[in-house]
């Protein structure tokens, strides 16, 4: 009777769970710590405990956000006192953690092995969190470009990692080819209840990344785009400035796409749609801008981003406070965070913590 008493007790959480579509309320608004366990300027855990100090870490948390997404590099988790004392210290300032694992010297197509150990290793390092403001997620943007399909079984294996040290955490999924839309969306949902899916969004990339995947560009011009992308004359304003036909080119492509808010909001109604499709929570992960995009276009593509995502109940997580797609802070520094940005995120550093 007992045990048909728990199959019972689970059956109504997995239609509780599923039957709503919103994320958890700490993973409302987030901002990506980049370079704390991933890539670090110094790997001396005394350097490493002093990366972000408390009062920076309050100051995330003044501004609104309600969690980050910690980045761990996986050749750093012998570091294991430097990284629980993070997660700690941010928990203690009422922040939610997402500890999103990044492989670095191999990839988990030609190595799952490594990955499934790494979640071995760091999964009971976080046993000793409160379940419900610490999130585990599985792997950062796996690609399995040759065979998408090997993706999903070996995320299923390292779920099960997980769950046998963390058995109350919400863990977050992700889908292949980069943990981008198409990715997610061609993933089917998991049964495990207690699950929330992310996915990464930096479309267009040759206005979020300047043409980054294209060698040789003029990014001064490059930098010039404008969001939205309404006014042909403005477009060839930007390429005026440059005489390298593959600049000009690449500059009249994108403008010929007219992104505009409606487009980000029609690529985000895909999410959400899946979301509400499969009855599961969805967060973008990361999304931001490179710095040297013109301050107008930069400031309304994030804005863009962010209202397509409050629009349909997707939490979302800027890269990063520490990175030039977002904040660029640093974080020894006194200053504050860029008010532009947390404008366009709908926040700024006088707003009350809730």
């Amino acid at each position: 009777m007992r045990r048909i008493g728990y199959c019972v007790l689970f059956v109504l959480m997995l239609f509780a769970w599923h039957a709503n579509a919103d994320p958890p309320a700490a993973l409302r608004r987030g901002v990506n710590i980049t370079n704390w366990f991933r890539f670090p300027p110094n790997r001396d855990p005394a350097v490493l405990r002093a990366y972000l100090d408390d009062a920076a870490i309050s100051r995330i948390r003044q501004a609104g956000f309600t969690f980050v997404r910690l980045a761990v590099q996986s050749d750093l988790l012998s570091e294991t006192e430097p990284l629980r004392d993070a997660v700690g210290r941010l928990e203690r300032q009422g922040l939610a953690v997402v500890v999103a694992l990044f492989p670095h010297g191999w990839q988990p197509e030609t190595a799952p092995e490594r990955l499934l150990a790494a979640w071995r290793s760091l999964a009971p390092l976080l046993r000793s969190f409160d379940p419900a403001r610490t999130f585990p997620e599985t792997l950062n943007e796996p690609v399995f470009a040759d065979a998408p399909e090997d993706w999903p079984r070996l995320q299923r294996e390292v779920l099960a990692a997980i769950r046998s040290a963390l058995p109350l955490n919400t863990v977050i999924l992700t889908g292949a080819d980069w943990g981008s839309v198409r990715g997610l969306l061609a993933l089917s949902p998991d049964p495990d209840p207690n699950v929330v899916y992310s996915f990464h969004y930096y479309e267009p990339a040759e206005l979020t990344a300047l043409g980054a995947y294209r060698l040789g560009l003029d990014r001064t011009a490059m930098a010039r785009l404008p969001f939205p992308a309404a006014d042909p004359a403005t477009c060839e304003k930007a390429a005026a400035v440059t005489e390298d036909t593959m600049t000009i080119g690449l500059i009249r492509f994108y403008c010929a796409l007219h992104w505009d808010a409606n487009k980000i909001a029609a690529r985000i109604a895909q999410v959400g749609t899946w979301a509400a499709r499969n009855h599961v929570a969805v967060i973008a992960g990361e999304f931001g801008a490179s710095r040297e995009l013109n301050r107008e276009s930069r400031a309304a593509w994030l804005a863009a981003v962010r209202d397509a995502c409050e629009q349909h109940g997707l939490g979302w997580a800027l890269w990063g406070y520490d990175d030039s797609m977002g904040f660029a802070a640093k974080p020894a520094a006194a200053s504050g965070l860029d008010p532009v940005v947390l404008r366009a995120l709908g926040l700024s550093e006088s707003q009350p913590a809730k």
